[in-house]
């Protein structure tokens, strides 16, 4: 079941679940930011989602069942059958003496109570409503272990490698999995997915099966099935149900065999917005005021894999509008955005970043993506194209915000030109986030933190009272404690004096002394403040940014 804006503005209002007053300041920023009116009241603190599941039950005229805070035992979810939970999204949220409590996100939905009465005959159902994500946290209870499903597809000798990795793929989806792994070992193939930027084992394969499923990956991906000893680059299309998932295929040689990993690729930007990604309320409003500028340029810098990407295309997200012409050239095209030109890099073709974007510049943009800057023939035609009236954004391959003005000095980049054309860094790191259904507090410290960390974190957090958070595990999290990622950012806005600052070839350290003095905050310090509000953990924030030093504090 779902309900549009109106439907909820109404369930809200009539609910006096929120004033008239909350509501339009909520419409506003959802103009804004170009997201529902649910999201932007959450990302206000206008709307608990224990709220909106009550305000939304209570339309509907059932009980409202937080499975958030009150998930039930596993044992209990068990005694529904999985393909009737699946079937109607059900889950048994209590047994009382008069019957059972069913809830579901459409109570409404035909046949449901029939369909569920075979599992408890003669008696009495009680619905109940649940948000969606709530309701799916609790199926994936459900789940068996691949090598159990990977058994019975080979009983049966039946289509043995198309099922096999149906069953891959449909966990890697269910797990959010950015990445898929097939590893070949000396007896075994393991499988791994990438869940939230930590690479988990899922399964092993029996290495006589693997060579069918390797040439149906090859087939599908348009990829040569008689070579063994090159590497090979495709994709591939992977439909179930509803769900189309484009995947990009990397298939190389090891000692062991050949090794393929595929890159889930999402489909379609929806539900992005700078808050939900992790920006401060300050780091937010610098991004929206240099996005709506004319022209200039807009950094996103980090390590492969940190969501550099991601955070620009939040940003094209609330640019992307009728009036505007948007292009973007890619390596690959990892989202598709309705109402904008993307074009893919292909180098069999010489169709470079650099050769793109010179033809890209002659198509009449407003604002231009590249996916990133590698050369300085890149770096030369952005700096320009940003400097002829063109919003450029781009990513950049830098350890932290500073190091990116060096950097293009370095690749000849004219300090004049890019003084009078960059308009804010952005440097990010991706941090997994504390699972919602398991979190507790803590007052403990994580194992093996030297002395002198130790004086420094306790500048940031202090010795009394601190409390941390941690996931203990569940079934919502895999049991890891963790469910979902959010960014962790560092910003340095392109001022004035800093332009003055970059006319003199400065050094990282002294870009960095004036970004402290104008307000800019490290990585770790942002991440220091999700920590404190139990987003993160301390234990995760260390494996993903640097402890500052002395140096780097001031």
């Amino acid at each position: 079941m779902t309900f549009d804006d109106a439907s909820i503005k109404k369930i809200l209002l009539d609910g006096s679940y929120v004033t008239e007053e909350d509501m339009a300041r909520a419409e506003v920023q959802a103009k804004k930011s170009r997201v529902s009116i649910v999201e932007s009241l959450l990302n206000q603190d206008l709307l608990t989602k224990n709220l909106l599941g009550q305000s939304i039950a209570e339309s509907l005229g059932v009980p409202y069942a937080d499975l958030d805070r009150n998930p039930p035992p596993q044992e209990q979810t068990l005694k529904i059958p999985q393909d009737v939970a699946e079937k109607w999204r059900v889950v048994l949220f209590a047994e009382k003496k008069t019957g059972p409590v069913i809830t579901t996100d459409d109570p409404e939905k035909k046949d449901l109570v029939k369909g569920i009465q075979e599992v408890f005959p003669k008696k009495k159902i009680t619905l109940a409503f649940s948000l969606p994500e709530d309701i799916d946290a609790i199926l994936s209870q459900y789940r068996k272990s691949l090598e159990t499903r990977f058994s019975k597809i080979i009983e049966g000798q039946k289509r043995i490698a198309p099922e096999i990795i149906e069953e891959i793929l449909s966990d890697a989806l269910s797990y959010h999995a950015s990445d898929i792994h097939f590893e070949p070992q000396q007896k075994e193939i393991l499988v791994r997915f990438r869940v939230d930027g930590v690479l988990q084992e899922a399964g092993r394969l029996q290495r006589e099966h693997y060579e069918n499923i390797l040439n149906r990956i090859k087939v599908q991906s348009h990829l040569r099935i008689d070579e063994h000893t090159s590497a090979q680059d495709g994709s591939m299309r992977f439909e179930k149900g509803d769900r189309v998932v484009d995947l990009r295929t990397s298939v190389v040689p090891t000692v062991e065999g050949e090794k393929v990993v595929l890159r889930v690729l999402a489909a379609y930007v929806q539900g992005f917005n700078l808050a939900d990604l992790g920006f401060s309320a300050r780091n937010q409003a610098i991004v929206e005021e240099a996005a709506n500028k004319p022209f200039g340029m807009i950094l996103s810098t980090g390590p492969t894999g940190s969501g550099k990407t991601t955070s620009l295309y939040a940003l094209l997200k609330l640019l992307n509008q009728p009036d505007v012409n948007v292009t973007t050239i890619e390596d690959p095209v990892e989202y598709k955005m309705l109402g904008i030109n993307q074009i893919q890099v292909n180098a069999q073709t010489n169709l470079t970043f650099a050769k793109g974007l010179r033809s890209i510049v002659r198509q009449d943009p407003d604002i231009i993506l590249v996916g990133e800057i590698r050369d300085e023939e890149t770096a030369e035609i952005a700096v320009n194209a940003a400097l002829t009236g063109h919003l450029l954004l781009s990513t950049f391959h830098a350890n932290n915000a500073a190091t990116a003005i060096p950097r293009l000095l370095e690749m000849k980049a004219e300090p004049f030109l890019l003084a009078s054309t960059l308009q804010v860094v952005i440097a990010q790191r991706l941090a997994r986030k504390i699972c919602e259904h398991c979190r507790h507090s803590t007052s403990a410290f994580p194992k093996g933190i030297p002395a002198s960390s130790k004086k420094i974190l306790d500048k940031y957090l202090g010795t009394k009272n601190v409390t941390l958070y941690q996931g203990k595990g569940c079934p919502a999290c895999s049991n890891t404690g963790y469910r979902g990622r959010t960014a962790l950012f560092e910003l340095i806005q392109i001022t004035p004096e800093m332009q003055e600052l970059i006319l003199k070839s400065p050094s990282t350290l002294e870009i960095w002394r004036l970004a402290r003095k104008q307000g800019s905050t490290s990585l770790f310090e942002d991440g220091i403040e999700k920590v404190k509000s139990g987003v993160t953990s301390l234990d995760e924030l260390l494996r993903v940014a640097e402890i500052p030093t002395d140096s780097t504090l001031s």
